[in-house]
């Protein structure tokens, strides 16, 4: 009984341990992205600071501006940042503009992680970037289902064989939050909306076609950098 009582103790222990080192680090610059049906606000980690100078830099240039999300998967994501997509005719297939350059990628586990509300960059499949270097602009917001310890317990099986775990805050917040924890270690997330979940909601659940891209664009206005 003692030697039951010892483990339980430890275990307690050790998740308190895993809990505290992974708490999400501070984000100061806050970027307004203004869209046809409201407004979002994210932040952006300083400890990803070749993302977080870039996706500045491009919304102070007004790169981002009069483009479309044109990807929008419901209970998974919402992306854009595809110069293409700026004036593109209905049904016209988007997703590989860019500004001619990728950025190495910034795995910050388990600080930065696919919790519902966190920006990332977008890439190109492995076959063709095995590096899992990120789009030089395109990103997508993650919306993501709540998850059920079933599927969590899928899923840590499939990461644990690239080598990557979910911390017990990671693990909590996926079930209390909701995210796609299978995107974790592959994706580069620099940021996390601090503003606007709702308009998220309403954009990931519009009529796509069979590209998913909405049928009626939803147009990012402007980008304000407001610190």
């Amino acid at each position: 009984m003692k030697y039951k009582l010892l483990l339980v103790v430890l275990a307690s222990f050790c998740i308190g341990i895993l809990a505290a080192t992974a708490k999400k680090k501070e984000k100061r610059h806050v970027v307004r992205i203004e869209t046809s049906v409201g407004n979002i606000r994210v932040a952006l980690s300083e400890d990803t600071p070749l993302h977080t100078g870039n996706f500045l830099r491009l919304a102070r240039e007004g790169f981002y501006d009069g483009t479309l999300f044109h990807r929008c998967i419901k209970d998974f994501m919402i992306q854009g940042g595809d110069p293409d997509s700026r004036n593109a005719e209905p049904g016209q297939l988007l997703g590989n503009g860019g500004p001619g350059y990728t950025i190495p990628a910034e795995f910050d586990l388990p600080y930065l992680y696919h919790w519902r509300g966190a920006l990332a960059a977008a890439r190109e499949p492995d076959e063709v970037n095995p590096e899992m270097e990120s789009s030089g602009s395109q990103f997508y917001i993650v919306y993501g289902k709540k998850q059920t310890e079933y599927d969590l317990d899928k899923v840590c099986s499939m990461l644990a064989e690239k080598g990557i775990g979910l911390s017990s805050q990671m693990y909590n917040d996926y079930i209390i939050r909701g995210g796609t924890p299978h995107l974790d270690g592959q994706y580069t997330v620099f940021g996390e909306v601090i503003e606007g979940m709702e308009v998220v909601k309403t954009i990931q659940a519009v009529a796509t076609d069979e590209n998913n891209r909405p049928l009626e664009d939803v147009v990012i206005k402007r980008m304000v950098v407001e610190q």
